[in-house]
């Protein structure tokens, strides 16, 4: 299996931990984004010129939750049955889904208008960060950060009594906490819940997707 990546996004971010917490044999291919070559040969692969991206014996997939599910599958089929990561009752895999889902529509993107105006627009555009956008991602991540605090509340994980794969989905955009300042302070069960993240062997192998390489 080839995966296309880059250690600054978050979305191949919960892509590498699923990698790192299966121990998978995959050859990383670190796209260069301000690389013309490396941009071109990403759209050869995804229309869309996002990563990540899966290549497996010529079947190419993207979009990082269907990635993640179908490495923790392809990964159950192998060895016999499925991992924690992604148990195989109906139930506890829609509760899983629910909350990638939720990570991708509603968490993630609240944080990319922060990521965006305190990160990457001055990089990009050489504009300073824009106080209305600044204000409307805090008000939107006040929102779901409130929603994820009080699910956490008496719970170590999201879902069940093991890390998941939502578990990865929801906590990947949190990779910018602090250089975003991401005001998420205010929410002691998701910091307490991230501080457990952060110490999970996954987190931090897949901070450099290099070092996932076996």
């Amino acid at each position: 299996m080839r995966l296309y990546t880059h250690s600054i996004s978050s979305n191949a971010r919960r892509v590498n931990m699923v990698v790192a917490a299966l121990n998978l044999d995959v050859e990383i291919i670190e796209i260069n984004l301000a690389s013309e070559d490396d941009r071109r040969r990403l759209g050869e692969v995804n229309p869309n010129s996002k990563i990540p991206v899966l290549e497996d014996n010529g079947f190419v997939l993207w979009e990082s939750c269907a990635i993640m599910q179908y490495l923790a599958d392809k990964t159950a089929q192998q060895r016999g049955e499925p991992d924690p990561l992604y148990p195989s009752d109906i139930q506890v895999r829609a509760d899983i889904n629910r909350w990638m889902f939720w990570a991708c529509q509603h968490f993630s993107t609240s944080i990319a208008v922060l990521t965006w105006e305190r990160i990457w627009k001055g990089f990009v555009t050489g504009q300073p960060a824009d106080p209305r956008e600044e204000a409307r991602g805090c008000e939107e991540l006040a929102q779901y950060a409130s929603v994820l605090d009080g699910h956490l509340k008496g719970r170590t994980w999201l879902v069940g009594e093991h890390v998941t794969l939502a578990d990865y989905a929801v906590a990947a955009p949190l990779m910018y906490r602090a250089k975003a300042a991401l005001p998420v302070e205010t929410y002691p069960n998701l910091l307490a819940w991230f501080a457990r993240i952060e110490q999970l062997p996954a987190w931090q192998r897949s901070a450099d997707p290099k070092a996932m390489e076996t």
